[in-house]
C-alpha cells in the first residue's frame, strides 16, 4: 500500500486562545510520524487500529456532504484489506496525533479534495481548516481544524483569527545559538475533551473570562509578533507573562507535579513554561535564552529541542 507520512505539529502559541480567536502559530515537527499500512488483523495492535478507522469511517459518513464527501466504498475495501495507521506519533502528547490521522483520511478519501500542490488561496486553506475541524471534532468535541491542517500542508501555520488563517514562514534557526525552544516529557499521558470542557466551564466566570480576553490572549498575540519578527529581547518578556498567567490561570492543566518547576523557571529566568496542545499531561513547552542552563535546572526530565536561535 502506498502511502504518504503526516507528520506532528507543534503549537507554539495559542492553544485555548484560538477557540476565543487569539492569534496562533503551528509548525511542523517531523520527529514523529504516521500513515496507512497493511497488516495482520490477526495482530492485536493491527486490529484495535483497524477497528479505531471503521468508528472514524461511521462517523465521518455522517458529516454534511456539502461540506466534505468521502470514498467509503474505497476506504471499506482497505480496512476490509487491513489497513491501520501506523504512527510514532504518542497519543495524549499535544504533538497532534489525531490531526495526523485526520489528513491522512482525507488525503486518502475526500472526493474533490484541496490539494497540496494547487495554488493555496486564503479562501482554500479556510474550506480546508473547517474541514478539519468538523472531522476532528470526533476526538476533541470541538477542535479549531488547526493540527490537522499543519499536517496536511506540512507548513507553518498562522491563524490571525478564527478566518484568517494563511501559511507563514518562521525566522531561520541559529544551530549553534545559545537560546531554543525545547519539549519537556511529563511523564504521562492527557485526553484534550476533558481540558476543553474544563476550559468553557471556567469560561462561564466572568472574571476568569475577562482574563482569558485581557491578559492571555493580549499576550498571545504578541509572543506570535514577537516571534515571526525575530524579536527574541521582546519574546522573553511577553513569554514570561504568558507563562505566569498559564501558572496561575491553567493549573487544572498543568501536572500538579509541574507547578512548582514552572514557578522556579519564572523565578530564575533560566527557562519559560508553557503549554504544549491541551495540557493536563504530555509535553510541556519550554523556551530559554541559554539552554544549558535550562538542561541544567531540568536536569531530571526528558528535554528534546525543536528550535534554536
Amino acid at each position: 500500500m502506498k502511502a504518504p507520512l503526516f507528520y506532528s505539529k507543534i503549537l507554539l502559541f495559542g492553544e485555548y486562545g484560538i477557540i476565543k480567536n487569539s492569534k496562533g502559530l503551528s509548525i511542523p515537527y517531523n520527529f514523529f510520524k504516521g500513515g496507512f499500512k497493511l497488516g495482520d488483523l490477526n495482530n492485536q495492535e493491527v486490529k484495535k487500529s483497524n477497528n479505531n478507522l471503521r468508528l472514524f469511517k461511521d462517523f465521518i459518513s455522517k458529516l454534511d456532504n456539502t461540506i466534505v464527501a468521502f470514498d467509503l466504498n474505497k476506504m471499506d475495501n482497505d480496512l476490509n484489506m487491513g489497513m491501520y495507521f501506523d504512527s510514532t506519533i504518542p497519543q495524549g502528547y499535544g504533538v497532534g496525533s489525531s490531526g495526523a490521522l485526520v489528513a491522512a483520511i482525507y488525503d486518502r478519501y475526500a472526493q474533490n479534495k484541496i490539494t497540496v500542490l494547487e495554488n493555496l488561496t486564503k479562501e482554500k486553506i479556510l474550506v480546508l481548516k473547517h474541514v478539519f475541524s468538523e472531522m476532528e471534532s470526533y476526538f476533541h468535541g470541538k477542535s479549531s481544524g488547526l493540527d490537522p491542517l499543519n499536517s496536511y500542508l506540512s507548513l507553518p501555520i498562522l491563524m490571525h483569527s478564527k478566518n484568517k488563517v494563511e501559511t507563514t514562514w518562521i525566522p531561520s534557526q541559529f544551530y549553534n545559538g545559545k537560546g531554543a525552544v525545547f519539549l519537556l516529557d511529563s511523564g504521562e499521558s492527557s485526553n484534550t475533551a476533558p481540558m476543553v470542557e474544563i476550559f468553557f466551564e471556567s469560561m462561564k466566570n466572568k472574571e476568569y473570562s475577562k482574563i482569558i480576553k485581557e491578559d492571555f490572549i493580549n499576550t498571545t498575540d504578541n509572543c506570535v509578533d514577537d516571534f515571526l519578527k525575530a524579536d527574541f529581547k521582546s519574546l522573553f518578556l511577553n513569554i514570561k507573562k504568558l507563562s505566569k498567567v498559564v501558572l496561575k490561570n491553567f493549573k487544572p492543566m498543568i501536572p500538579e507535579d509541574f507547578h512548582n518547576i514552572w514557578a522556579k523557571g519564572i523565578e530564575s529566568n533560566d527557562y519559560f513554561l508553557k503549554l504544549c496542545g491541551s495540557g493536563g499531561g504530555g509535553y510541556i513547552l519550554g523556551f530559554s535564552q541559554d539552554f544549558e542552563k535550562a538542561k541544567s535546572a531540568l536536569r531530571d526530565y526528558k528535554l528534546e529541542v525543536v528550535y534554536n536561535f
